[in-house]
């Protein structure tokens, strides 16, 4: 993890929580609004309701903004720690958000992945059938049954938490946030025919093989 980029995070979160409290009304005008919102209407006027309720929604975002940063940045220590803090960062943010917050913190989802280079369109001629009907529904994936050591794909899974995990199941060693990058990257190369040339498009029912197996 990178300290600065957490120096720099963090003293922006701080900087939006000033700016919310200067710009937004003060705690005693909020709690009044919130709690007795017709009768601040009648005395005050409705836009000071909305304006309150604004301020709340706001506090209540950058609330949840700060707790997905600090889960991501305890997610980074080995131990039970940081796989209690992935478990929980998985319950509070989708897949990316995760990633969008260890960019933010430097935790080396930035792999810098190449896609594979493929033909181009005019190598490949397709030519569509002159046929009359309806077209034919697209048979479904033909993907491997899953053995033992492979992982199955569910919905909201991405490759940062799949090597996590699997980094995480060896006590001897637990995962680092370099290492999970490395592994990241490790998996997509040897499932890449699976997965296809983007790394943050998984779908449910995929079987991925971990990376080393013949």
């Amino acid at each position: 993890m990178s300290t600065r980029r957490l120096g720099v995070t963090t003293l922006g979160m701080a900087l939006v929580g000033v700016v919310l409290a200067h710009l937004g009304p003060d705690e005693t005008a909020l709690r009044a609004a919130l709690a007795h919102p017709q009768r601040v209407a009648d005395t005050a006027g409705p836009d000071t309701v909305v304006l309150a309720w604004a301020a709340a929604l706001a506090w209540v975002v950058w609330a949840w903004g700060g707790l997905g940063l600090g889960l991501t940045a305890a997610s980074a220590i080995p131990g039970l720690l940081g796989s209690v803090a992935r478990t929980l960062l998985r319950g509070l943010l989708p897949a990316g958000a995760r990633r969008a917050a260890a960019v933010a913190l430097g935790l080396g989802l930035g792999l810098g992945l190449t896609t594979p280079a493929f033909a181009s369109a005019e190598s490949v001629p397709v030519s569509a059938p002159d046929w009359p009907g309806a077209e034919p529904a697209e048979p479904a994936p033909d993907w491997p049954a899953p053995t033992d050591g492979d992982h199955v794909v569910v919905r909201g899974d991405c490759l940062w938490d799949i090597a996590a995990a699997h980094l995480g199941a060896a006590p001897d060693s637990p995962p680092t946030a370099a290492g999970i990058a490395e592994a990241v990257g490790a998996w997509w190369t040897a499932n890449r025919s699976v997965i296809g040339p983007d790394p943050d498009l998984l779908l449910p029912g995929q079987v991925l093989h971990p990376p080393g197996r013949d």
